[in-house]
């Protein structure tokens, strides 16, 4: 049982290549420069972007080869990569064969830490993840505790670990790409929320994936927090080496049993971090204090208390650090009522299991979905989801795969499929989900796909969706 020791490393001269420009790769150029290593980045892109962020890390005396990211550089003696490059780069092949160790930015924050670092409160899974982190934030700022949300969520781990601003714990959020990059992260608890196919063409098959999201487990030291409804996640637990007496506690939507966290009439409760817990329960928040209260944000509020009792926080901080919490925007975030219909962009909703959580909390639905499927299937989906569905509108790239399956599942559906890119699309779309949807309906844009094909990302598909929803009430009004 027990983390592994790590060694120390000596900074000064040591031989760094970084991979990729970015958000990860500039931060950790400019802290390894300052610690003195010899660093070069490679990087696969040359355009204009490319050529202003070398020219300002070369200002520090940072090598950067623009154009070249597959050859390993002479004498490397480690690599830092931003965690997106894929583990069967040239790059990576060539250091395997050299002996060369290769670290993510989160492994490099990691190794960064001071001797009094703040310990890491940390989050992965398929969906919910950022949501989880920042309630999770809001619920450590309520008990008074200096903290961050920091991580995948777009906050630099070297900023929090190496800045001015001491932390007294941290909330991380870290993707399946960060932790198969981090081999020595040993988190104070962590939770994986759910699990299921997505980045497989990173990975490379399903097994691989669960296996890197199972790292963030090593090493725990008070609490793996599990998903009692999700069976492979708890198998994870099991699998890990964690610190002598770390538990593993589980929640779930139902009523909770000894060591987990759960519901019993309307209240979020704590079976795990109280006294007697065969016999006892400690009453943390009612279910109405989550905003919004569907049942997968309601999962992910569990988590995130599981998380902070497990530092020790206090049962009237959850609740009022719930209360505080306020969804990022394009998460199941209501965008208004026209004509007694509520509209509802979840265009975060980027792969079929959080569309699926999602459709879950509506009824009766007219559905907006498409885009690119990136592989996925959408049998499943829709068989689950039929008898909620009022009518449904395709758009994007892949739309014919999700008729499809609405053909083989739900074929009383109407469904409308439009066959068109630009940019009055999104509009078309929700006039024909408002010609479909009744008073008391849910028109939900929770697309099961990605937005590339038609948008920059998910959030301008998300922002397209609120102004059409927005111009369809001005002209009703």
């Amino acid at each position: 049982m027990g983390g592994r020791q790590v060694t120390e490393v000596t900074w000064t001269g040591k031989r760094v290549t970084v991979a990729g420009l970015g958000v990860s790769g500039i931060p950790a150029a400019r802290v390894l420069r300052g610690l003195g290593a010899h660093v070069t980045v490679v990087n696969d892109g040359d355009d204009e972007r490319a050529r202003t962020q070398a020219a300002e890390l070369e200002a520090l005396g940072v090598t950067v080869r623009l154009g070249d990211g597959a050859t390993l550089p002479e004498g490397t003696e480690l690599i830092v990569t931003a965690p997106g490059w894929k583990p069967d780069k040239p790059l990576f092949l060539a250091a395997a064969e050299a002996g060369v160790e290769i670290w993510g930015d989160v492994e490099l924050a990691w190794r960064l830490r001071g001797p009094d670092a703040a310990p890491w409160l940390a989050v992965t899974g398929t969906n919910g993840k950022t949501t989880t982190v920042r309630m999770l934030a809001s619920i450590l700022e309520a008990a008074g505790l200096r903290t961050a949300a920091v991580g995948n969520i777009g906050v630099s781990l070297l900023d929090a670990v190496l800045g001015e601003e001491k932390y007294d714990v941290l909330a991380v959020e870290l993707s399946s790409y960060q932790l198969h990059w981090a081999p020595s992260l040993r988190a104070h608890s962590a939770a994986v929320l759910n699990l299921a196919p997505d980045h497989l063409d990173w990975h490379g098959s399903m097994e691989a994936y669960v296996a890197d999201k199972g790292r963030i487990y090593e090493g725990n030291q008070v609490a793996c927090v599990y998903n009692v409804a999700d069976p492979a996640t708890e198998d994870l637990v099991r699998a890990a080496d964690v610190e002598e007496g770390c538990r593993a506690i589980g929640f779930t939507l139902g009523a909770p049993g000894p060591s987990q966290f759960g519901i019993v009439d309307g209240i979020l409760v704590d079976r795990a971090f109280v006294a007697d817990r065969q016999k006892n329960a400690q009453e943390l928040a009612e279910v109405s204090d989550i905003n919004p209260p569907a049942p997968h944000n309601i999962a992910n509020a569990l988590a995130a208390a599981a998380l902070a009792r497990a530092f020790g926080v206090e049962p009237a901080a959850v609740r009022d650090g719930l209360r505080a919490f306020r969804p990022d925007a394009h998460r199941i975030e209501h965008v208004a009522d026209v004509a007694g219909v509520a509209y509802v962009d979840d265009s975060k909703a980027t792969n079929t299991h959080a569309a699926e959580a999602s459709l879950a909390a509506y009824d009766p639905i007219v559905w907006i979905a498409g885009g690119l499927a990136k592989g996925a299937t959408f049998d499943e989906l829709v068989g689950k989801s039929a008898k909620r569905l009022r009518g449904a509108v395709l758009i994007g790239a892949d739309r014919a795969l999700i008729r499809e399956a609405l053909a083989r599942h739900a074929p009383e559906v109407p469904v409308v499929d439009l066959d068109r890119t630009d940019t009055g699309a999104m509009s078309a779309a929700v006039r024909e989900a408002a010609r479909l949807a009744r008073p008391g309906d849910t028109v939900l844009m929770a697309p099961a796909c990605a937005s590339m094909d038609m948008f920059t990302n998910y959030i301008k598909r998300g922002e397209a969706f609120a102004d059409a929803v927005r111009e369809l009430a001005s002209e009703r009004d």
